[in-house]
Formats: C-alpha cells, structure tokens, sequence
C-alpha cells in the first residue's frame, strides 16, 4: 500500500516508533500493565495543570465521541439541566447525544464563523435558572474556529454551574490550565495532539464533581464513575481496554514531553498553520474563518471562485503525491479543509502547497 501523511484533525500521522509500541501483545491483568495505565493519568493532569487532590483522569474504551457521550450521560443527573453551546457539527452532536438519552437540555447555536458568546451565555443562565450544566467545544473542526472557552468558563462559575469541554482537537496542541479556567471535565482523544493512535478518550474530571456523578449514569459502559472507581484502585480498566493504543499513547505522551511538552508543540502547530494560510492565500484561496479566531489545529479554506473541480478530484490528485486532506463540512458554503497536527513540520506544508499548485494550474487558476 501506497504511504501518504494525513494532513487531517485526528487520526494523524505519527512516528514508527509510536507505531511499534503496537507490536506488544500485553495482558490485561499484568501489574506493569496497569502501572502504565496509572502513568498515563498521572501525566495527563500534569498537562491540564491540575493537582491529582482536586483532580483525576479516567480512560474510557472508544472514540472521542464516547468520551463525551459518557460525560454527558454520566454527570447530567435526571433533576438536571444541560446548556449546550454550538457552533459547529460537534457541539450539535452533544444535542444528538441528549436527545438520545432524554438529558434535559437546551441550546445555544451560534453561526460556525462566529464564537459563543460568553454574555449571551451569561443571560441564558440568568433567564433559566434550572440550567445547572454548560457544555461546549473548544476547537470546533468544523471550521477550525477555537473558542475563548477561558471567558465562557469564567461565566459558568460566576452562575455555579458545572462546565464540560470537549477538548478533543485542542488538548495537548494549545495549553488549557484546566482549574484556572473553571473547567470540571475536560475530554479528549488518544489520536489527536498527543500523537496517538485512536482507541480511547481520556476525561480529566473535578474529583468532587464526578463523586457527586455515583448513581447517575444512564449507561452500563459509559458510567464514567464505576469506570473511575475500578481504575482508581490499581489501574485495571472495568473492562477489555485497547492495550496496544494504550502502549503507543504511553510512548507519545514521552515523545510529547521529549520535544517539549504543549509549549513546543503548540508552537510547531501554530507554525505550520500559518505558514499554510500564507502559501495558500498566495494562492488565491481565502480561509473560512478571520485571522483571530482561526485555531491552530485545521483550518477550512474557500474554494477558488467558479471553480469547475470537484473534491475527490483533488484529493486523489494531493494523496497519489503523499498527503491526505479533508472534505468541507460547512454546509453553506463550499470549502474544504487541511489539518497540521500530527508528524507534519514546514518541510510537509511547503510541499502539499506546491501539490495543490500544480493541481490548479491544471485547471487554469493560478
């Protein structure tokens, strides 16, 4: 099979030695198992700049989306009310979830080129004082748009609510002081910037906001309590855990930490995005999103005007020359997307941009 990077939001390119972690066929019983269990969490409070006294991190089986499926199921109580907060496909599927499993919710939709905003927030709260949860997305990849999660929050505890953040695309890329910014459970994904491979989501929870969660959860998988209760005595997962995504990510959290923990790779995140933007609106391709706002993680760019291409045209055309980029998921205009997290560095931006060059001076528009 043909090699090609993915210049995509997660799953991403990663390295061959965190490839070969995967090699290792451990049991799950074993105590040097689950003591790589207890250093992963260990680690990831480190990250989020939270003490293991106010804080705690479970490891739940799954995609990012269990992750917050078992947040929102778990912690939500039925004499609750969730606020969810959208601007995007995924702080819309947070209402599928609701609906789903009859949380008492209501919502807060804002246009996916804008961020929430925090006062509008603020008179929400202040109008429905039975809203005792606030939910939303940090780095939104529907649009690339990073939302000032640092302001929301601020709010949420001003109202004394609970407030959970799917931090999937944004943990381990941009620096999020957890406490500092009033977040109770913060959610990602083993295959985003940490540089994993997918398999499981982790939680960093309010030690006393998931104790008061016991009893709660409207499922037996995604009880995020009982999975924290049985992790929290030796590391054992409750059940069958995805230990060879559990090796790589152990392996990627010391490579993380090797190139210098979030500062250094935010900073490499951060390059290559504008870099990306500079190449291509030397193309004539304009992003979706203003400069203050564009995240640092994928950005959704414009088609050229009056283009006559389709999108799988050119993503054929960009993989059989070594990168994988992503369709547009904006539905009202037509836009596709390039992510640059992962193994990508500036050598890998210059050249999709010169692929996607060549690309449209194929089709007369360069």
């Amino acid at each position: 099979m043909k090699n090609y990077k993915l210049l995509t939001p997660g799953p991403l390119t990663t390295t061959e030695t965190v490839r070969k972690e995967m090699m290792f066929d451990h049991c799950t019983w074993d105590d040097d198992y689950k003591s790589i269990t207890q250093k992963i969490r260990k680690q990831l409070l480190e990250l989020a700049h939270v003490s293991e006294e106010e804080y705690t991190v479970v490891l739940m089986q799954g995609s990012g989306s269990f992750g917050v499926e078992s947040v929102l199921t778990s912690v939500v109580g039925e004499e609750d009310k969730l606020l969810i907060v959208a601007n995007g496909a995924y702080g819309e599927r947070m209402e599928d979830m609701a609906k789903h499993a009859k949380i008492p919710y209501t919502m807060y939709n804002e246009v996916y080129y804008k961020i929430p905003d925090a006062e509008k927030i603020r008179e929400i709260l202040e109008k429905d004082p039975a809203i005792t949860h606030v939910s939303m997305v940090h780095s939104e990849t529907t649009s690339g748009i990073l939302n000032d999660i640092q302001a929301v929050g601020k709010v949420v505890k001003e109202k004394g609510c609970t407030f959970i953040v799917d931090a999937m695309s944004s943990f381990g890329g941009v620096d999020i002081p957890v406490k500092d910014w009033g977040i109770d459970f913060i959610i990602s994904s083993a295959n985003k910037c940490i540089q994993g491979v997918p398999g499981f989501s982790f939680i960093i929870a309010n030690r006393e906001k998931l104790m008061e969660s016991a009893g709660k959860a409207r499922s037996l998988s995604l009880d995020l309590y009982d999975q924290w209760k049985t992790m929290e005595k030796d590391g054992k997962w409750r059940f069958t855990s995805p230990t060879h995504v559990v090796l790589a990510f152990s392996k990627a959290l010391d490579e993380m930490l090797e190139e210098g923990g979030i500062e250094a790779r935010s900073k490499r995140y951060y390059h290559n995005n504008r870099l990306l933007i500079q190449r291509m609106k030397e193309m004539g391709i304009q992003t979706y999103i203003d400069q203050e706002h564009q995240g640092p993680i994928i950005t959704t760019f414009l088609y050229p005007e009056n283009h006559k291409f389709a999108f799988s045209e050119m993503y054929q055309y960009i993989k059989d020359r070594g990168y994988a980029i992503y369709p547009g998921k904006v539905t009202e205009a037509d836009t596709f997307r390039i992510g640059n997290i992962g193994e990508i560095y500036e050598e890998d931006i210059e050249k999709v941009c010169s692929i996607m060059k060549e690309f449209l001076e194929g089709k007369e528009y360069v």
